[in-house]
């Protein structure tokens, strides 16, 4: 069975939800890049860190689709379950390392 298409509702708010995350990751490569480079405090571990976390959201991002399918779900709901794991994550990075600023220790 083919799901059914979206309405524009639905293709505005998934729009907007990628924009966000979106916006959060170019936060978070900026503050990792400045954490590089030492001008912003970041966890020694934050280069494993980085490709870790990519792997997980990917796994869990492929199987909230595949749910998402299975469900029958419309095409923007089956984007929105596999955009949601990655920008769950990208939002919790993009909070935990602007909290961490310049000047406070690792």
């Amino acid at each position: 069975m083919i799901p059914p298409f979206f309405s524009p509702a639905e293709a505005m708010r998934l729009s907007i939800r990628g924009a966000m995350m979106l916006t959060e990751a170019q936060m978070v490569i900026l503050l990792r890049l400045f954490g590089m480079m030492g001008m912003w405090q970041v966890r020694p571990d934050e280069g494993s860190r980085m490709v870790s976390e990519k792997i997980a959201a990917t796994v869990e991002s492929g199987a909230a689709a595949q749910g998402a399918m299975l469900a029958g779900r419309s095409s923007a709901r089956i984007a929105e379950a596999t955009l949601a794991p990655v920008a769950r994550r990208t939002r919790a990075n993009a909070k935990r390392l602007a909290a961490r600023g310049p000047g406070q220790p690792s």
